[in-house]
């Protein structure tokens, strides 16, 4: 974009207008110039493996990755919604996170971003970071230094990326278990990993992993954007452990759009949403309460009775957290209603 139309644009945030010079100084700044000294010398490898992917059906971006390095998620995996997704790995840069983002919201393609950010680094050879943007354009380096073995394969809206593992098959193994798994973006995410982890996987070993799925739109609120955002930190399983969060989000997940269902007045709808929670995750206490909440505030009592006796037998504390909900608002001020709902508890 050329500086004279840029000059013209002014960027409005709620009531403050940022004037047209301020906004482009900032733009150009996220577009390095070929040869600057951007980034710092390299250090130790964050050898990994990671994908980064758009699902075309829901238009989601997501980037998964596990490593042998503690809290790998912090560094290597990116995403914005309607924006890209970048994993950037071996002796790590997070700037080509954070700068790819940027560049690509103000509208570079995947492999735009990219080849800028490599003609500022002037350690290339030691990087691996592969770029997807929202339109499904992918983009990837395997520098001529990385750690054998480290490879990578581009696909149809996807990379998967390697360096420093124990067999050179690890990229391809991960493409395949991505290609052939249905179901949500993130369970195909989770399947190239587990596949990674089956050809061999990083040669030291595993210690901490992380998913990061966003929306295909951006609602203006990142949190809400982001439909899951899970990190294993440190643990001598992460992958399965990975496998057991995802499982719990997916549950979380139905409980929250039960809840935005209620506020649209859709009982019946919200309802739904809440079985499939508790379904997904039954030993929870949390998943079974709230819907029973919902159920006896709507005229369902008979219907939640069974699982206010559930509940208050796991731990008799929920009761307690019961009688505190109608001074706010949470619950009808009903006596009756809620003398027959403490009845359910477990008799000492």
């Amino acid at each position: 974009m050329k500086k004279e139309n840029l000059s013209r644009i002014c960027y409005r945030s709620g009531l403050l207008i940022f004037p047209a010079a301020v906004f482009l100084a900032a733009l150009l700044s996220f577009f390095p110039s070929e040869g600057a000294d951007r980034s710092p010398q390299p250090l130790r490898p964050v050898a990994t493996y990671s994908i980064v992917a758009l699902d075309k059906e829901t238009g989601q971006l997501g980037v998964a990755v596990q490593s042998h390095w503690f809290s790998v998620g912090s560094i290597v995996s990116w995403a914005e919604a309607g924006v890209g997704a970048v994993a950037t790995q071996s002796f790590v840069d997070p700037g080509y996170g954070s700068l790819g983002l940027a560049m690509m919201r103000a509208g570079k393609s995947a492999e735009q971003a990219l080849n800028g950010l490599l003609k500022s680094d002037r350690t290339p050879e030691v990087r691996q970071v592969a770029m997807v943007d929202a339109s499904g354009l992918v983009a990837v380096h395997t520098g001529k230094n990385c750690i054998a073995e480290a490879g990578h394969y581009q696909g149809d809206g996807f990379s998967c990326q390697a360096n420093m593992m124990l067999k050179n098959t690890v990229w391809q193994a991960m493409a395949r278990a991505y290609q052939n798994t249905r179901g949500e973006l993130v369970d195909r995410l989770l399947a190239a990993l587990e596949a990674a982890e089956k050809e061999g996987g990083d040669i030291r070993g595993r210690q901490s992993a992380a998913i990061l799925v966003v929306s295909g739109q951006s609602s203006g609120v990142w949190w809400k954007d982001r439909v899951y955002d899970l990190r294993i930190e440190d643990h001598p399983e992460p992958i399965a452990e990975m496998k057991r969060l995802v499982q719990i989000a997916k549950a979380y997940n139905h409980m929250n759009r039960g809840d935005e269902l209620l506020t649209e007045n859709k009982v019946k709808e919200a309802m739904e949403e809440y079985s499939r929670a508790m379904e997904l995750y039954s030993g929870n206490p949390e998943l079974i309460f709230w819907p029973a909440v919902t159920m006896a505030s709507t005229g369902r009592v008979e219907d939640s009775l069974p699982l206010f006796r559930k509940v208050f037998a796991l731990d008799p504390n929920w009761a307690l957290l019961l009688q505190r909900l109608p001074a706010v608002g949470q619950f009808p001020k009903d006596k009756k209603l809620m003398k027959r709902i403490l009845e359910q508890s477990p008799k000492k």
